[in-house]
């Protein structure tokens, strides 16, 4: 998609990062939060109608059919914060946008 490359680039680094940080800097715990498409005031700059459109478009692509909100990433957030035991991941937090593209 257009305009994305940048924020390709660096996903693509975390994605990559994390988990080796996970192991050098052990006992410390590495995780990280790779959101979808999140409603936030992000897009807030767009047209209302043009926003409301690309966010039915990917909610339409994903298995739980909506966007996200920031809750949703916060819950993911504080998963990964409560869960001790959860090291090295790179939490995918997008109603399975990934698993449409892929599928």
């Amino acid at each position: 998609m257009a305009g994305v490359a940048g924020f390709a680039a660096i996903n693509g680094a975390l994605e990559a990062m994390v988990p080796g940080l996970a192991v050098e800097l052990q006992p410390m715990r590495i995780n990280a939060v790779s959101p979808g498409v999140v409603d936030t005031h992000f897009r807030d700059a767009m047209p209302d109608q043009d926003r409301s459109a690309m966010f039915a478009k990917y909610a339409a692509s994903t298995p739980v059919r909506r966007v996200a909100t920031a809750e949703d990433i916060g819950h993911a957030i504080a998963f990964l914060i409560a869960n001790s035991f959860v090291t090295g991941v790179v939490l995918r937090v997008d109603g399975g946008l990934t698993l449409a593209a892929t599928g």
